[in-house]
Protein backbone atom coordinates (compact mmCIF):
# COMPACT_ATOMS: atom_id res chain seq x y z
CA UNK A 1 0.00 0.00 0.00
CA UNK A 2 1.27 3.42 -1.02
CA UNK A 3 1.03 6.65 0.61
CA UNK A 4 0.75 10.31 -1.32
CA UNK A 5 3.63 12.51 -0.53
CA UNK A 6 1.87 15.88 1.12
CA UNK A 7 4.70 18.16 0.27
CA UNK A 8 4.12 16.73 -3.75
CA UNK A 9 1.70 19.14 -5.76
CA UNK A 10 -0.88 16.19 -7.49
CA UNK A 11 -3.37 18.45 -8.75
CA UNK A 12 -6.17 15.59 -9.45
CA UNK A 13 -5.84 14.05 -5.80
CA UNK A 14 -5.82 17.18 -3.72
CA UNK A 15 -6.99 21.18 -4.24
CA UNK A 16 -4.99 24.28 -2.68
CA UNK A 17 -6.96 25.83 0.53
CA UNK A 18 -6.10 29.56 1.08
CA UNK A 19 -8.40 30.07 5.05
CA UNK A 20 -7.44 33.75 4.29
CA UNK A 21 -8.88 34.39 1.26
CA UNK A 22 -12.08 36.25 2.34
CA UNK A 23 -9.86 38.45 4.93
CA UNK A 24 -7.68 40.23 1.68
CA UNK A 25 -4.35 38.88 3.57
CA UNK A 26 -1.78 37.88 1.52
CA UNK A 27 -1.06 34.52 1.22
CA UNK A 28 0.61 32.91 3.82
CA UNK A 29 0.34 29.88 3.82
CA UNK A 30 -1.48 27.45 0.84
CA UNK A 31 -2.99 23.95 2.53
CA UNK A 32 -3.41 20.85 0.03
CA UNK A 33 -6.51 19.13 1.01
CA UNK A 34 -7.08 16.07 -0.44
CA UNK A 35 -10.40 15.63 -3.12
CA UNK A 36 -11.17 11.96 -2.75
CA UNK A 37 -12.33 10.58 0.74
CA UNK A 38 -9.39 9.42 2.94
CA UNK A 39 -9.72 5.73 3.91
CA UNK A 40 -7.31 3.48 6.56
CA UNK A 41 -7.18 0.65 4.62
CA UNK A 42 -7.45 0.03 0.76
CA UNK A 43 -10.22 -2.45 1.23
CA UNK A 44 -12.70 -0.08 2.70
CA UNK A 45 -12.36 2.36 -0.39
CA UNK A 46 -13.90 -0.06 -2.90
CA UNK A 47 -16.62 -0.94 -1.02
CA UNK A 48 -19.46 0.83 -2.80
CA UNK A 49 -22.33 0.62 0.22
CA UNK A 50 -23.45 1.89 3.22
CA UNK A 51 -23.08 -0.52 6.15
CA UNK A 52 -26.09 -1.88 7.95
CA UNK A 53 -26.18 0.84 10.40
CA UNK A 54 -25.70 3.29 7.92
CA UNK A 55 -28.80 1.52 5.85
CA UNK A 56 -30.86 0.77 8.82
CA UNK A 57 -30.85 4.73 9.71
CA UNK A 58 -30.69 5.96 6.02
CA UNK A 59 -33.92 4.03 5.44
CA UNK A 60 -35.87 4.45 8.43
CA UNK A 61 -35.40 8.52 8.62
CA UNK A 62 -35.99 8.91 4.89
CA UNK A 63 -39.33 6.85 5.40
CA UNK A 64 -40.13 8.43 8.35
CA UNK A 65 -39.80 12.38 7.04
CA UNK A 66 -41.47 10.64 3.80
CA UNK A 67 -44.55 9.47 5.38
CA UNK A 68 -44.52 12.18 8.28
CA UNK A 69 -44.51 15.33 5.25
CA UNK A 70 -47.67 13.03 3.34
CA UNK A 71 -49.77 12.53 6.46
CA UNK A 72 -49.25 15.92 7.46
CA UNK A 73 -50.21 16.91 3.74
CA UNK A 74 -53.37 14.63 3.67
CA UNK A 75 -54.36 15.85 7.49
CA UNK A 76 -54.03 19.44 6.02
CA UNK A 77 -56.72 18.96 2.91
CA UNK A 78 -58.71 16.74 4.94
CA UNK A 79 -58.93 19.77 8.06
CA UNK A 80 -59.78 22.42 5.13
CA UNK A 81 -62.57 20.19 3.93
CA UNK A 82 -63.99 19.54 7.21
CA UNK A 83 -64.40 23.48 8.24
CA UNK A 84 -67.36 24.78 8.58
CA UNK A 85 -69.26 28.20 7.90
CA UNK A 86 -68.99 29.42 11.27
CA UNK A 87 -65.62 28.61 12.46
CA UNK A 88 -63.43 31.44 13.98
CA UNK A 89 -59.88 31.38 12.27
CA UNK A 90 -58.36 30.56 15.24
CA UNK A 91 -60.37 27.15 15.29
CA UNK A 92 -59.83 26.45 11.97
CA UNK A 93 -56.05 26.87 12.12
CA UNK A 94 -56.36 24.57 15.29
CA UNK A 95 -57.85 22.28 13.35
CA UNK A 96 -55.45 21.93 10.88
CA UNK A 97 -52.53 21.91 13.01
CA UNK A 98 -54.36 19.05 15.13
CA UNK A 99 -55.11 17.01 12.05
CA UNK A 100 -52.12 17.19 10.28
CA UNK A 101 -50.08 16.61 13.11
CA UNK A 102 -51.82 13.48 13.93
CA UNK A 103 -52.01 12.17 10.85
CA UNK A 104 -48.26 13.23 10.36
CA UNK A 105 -47.39 11.19 12.93
CA UNK A 106 -49.25 8.05 12.06
CA UNK A 107 -48.12 7.81 8.64
CA UNK A 108 -44.52 8.84 9.69
CA UNK A 109 -44.31 5.92 12.21
CA UNK A 110 -46.31 3.25 9.65
CA UNK A 111 -43.28 4.43 6.91
CA UNK A 112 -40.60 4.42 9.56
CA UNK A 113 -41.52 0.78 10.44
CA UNK A 114 -41.53 -0.90 7.15
CA UNK A 115 -38.15 1.00 5.82
CA UNK A 116 -36.38 -0.33 8.56
CA UNK A 117 -37.68 -3.81 8.60
CA UNK A 118 -37.18 -3.17 4.38
CA UNK A 119 -33.36 -2.04 5.79
CA UNK A 120 -32.83 -5.03 8.38
CA UNK A 121 -33.68 -7.85 5.62
CA UNK A 122 -31.55 -5.87 2.94
CA UNK A 123 -28.68 -5.86 4.94
CA UNK A 124 -29.45 -9.65 5.91
CA UNK A 125 -29.67 -10.87 2.95
CA UNK A 126 -26.59 -9.07 1.90
CA UNK A 127 -24.53 -10.51 4.84
CA UNK A 128 -26.28 -14.10 4.07
CA UNK A 129 -25.41 -14.19 -0.12
CA UNK A 130 -22.31 -12.26 -0.26
CA UNK A 131 -23.73 -10.26 -3.47
CA UNK A 132 -25.21 -6.69 -3.48
CA UNK A 133 -27.40 -7.30 -6.27
CA UNK A 134 -31.63 -6.53 -7.14
CA UNK A 135 -32.44 -9.57 -5.91
CA UNK A 136 -31.49 -8.63 -2.50
CA UNK A 137 -33.25 -5.75 -2.88
CA UNK A 138 -36.56 -7.08 -4.67
CA UNK A 139 -36.52 -10.55 -1.84
CA UNK A 140 -36.64 -7.91 1.10
CA UNK A 141 -39.34 -5.88 -0.66
CA UNK A 142 -41.18 -9.30 -0.93
CA UNK A 143 -40.51 -10.41 2.32
CA UNK A 144 -40.92 -6.73 4.64
CA UNK A 145 -44.80 -6.36 2.93
CA UNK A 146 -45.59 -10.02 3.77
CA UNK A 147 -44.17 -9.68 7.41
CA UNK A 148 -45.85 -6.11 7.64
CA UNK A 149 -49.26 -7.61 7.08
CA UNK A 150 -48.94 -11.14 8.35
CA UNK A 151 -51.02 -9.97 11.39
CA UNK A 152 -54.10 -9.24 8.68
CA UNK A 153 -54.16 -13.21 7.48
CA UNK A 154 -52.44 -14.85 4.87
CA UNK A 155 -54.29 -13.55 2.19
CA UNK A 156 -53.57 -9.68 2.99
CA UNK A 157 -49.56 -10.47 3.57
CA UNK A 158 -49.15 -12.34 -0.17
CA UNK A 159 -50.89 -9.20 -1.17
CA UNK A 160 -49.02 -6.76 0.56
CA UNK A 161 -45.48 -8.86 -0.34
CA UNK A 162 -46.53 -8.61 -3.95
CA UNK A 163 -47.33 -4.82 -3.38
CA UNK A 164 -43.77 -4.44 -1.76
CA UNK A 165 -41.61 -6.57 -4.39
CA UNK A 166 -43.71 -4.24 -6.98
CA UNK A 167 -42.70 -1.61 -5.14
CA UNK A 168 -39.13 -2.28 -5.05
CA UNK A 169 -39.17 -3.14 -8.47
CA UNK A 170 -40.37 -0.02 -9.81
CA UNK A 171 -37.94 2.12 -7.55
CA UNK A 172 -34.53 -0.04 -8.58
CA UNK A 173 -36.09 0.53 -12.31
CA UNK A 174 -36.02 3.53 -12.19
CA UNK A 175 -32.73 4.20 -10.48
CA UNK A 176 -31.28 2.23 -12.93
CA UNK A 177 -33.05 4.09 -16.13
CA UNK A 178 -31.78 7.22 -14.30
CA UNK A 179 -27.98 6.28 -13.81
CA UNK A 180 -28.31 5.23 -17.44
CA UNK A 181 -30.23 8.02 -18.90
CA UNK A 182 -29.08 10.98 -16.97
CA UNK A 183 -25.16 11.48 -16.37
CA UNK A 184 -24.50 12.57 -13.46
Amino acid sequence: MSFSDPEKNDSQNHRLYNPYQDLQIPVQKLYQLPTQPEFLFHEESLRQRRSWGENLTYYTGCGYLAGACSGAAKGFVDATRASEQGDTLKLRVNRVLNTSGLAGRQWGNRCGVVCLMYAGLESGLYAVRDADDIFNSLAAGLATGALYKAASGPRAAAVAGAIGGLVVGCTVGAKHALKRYIPV
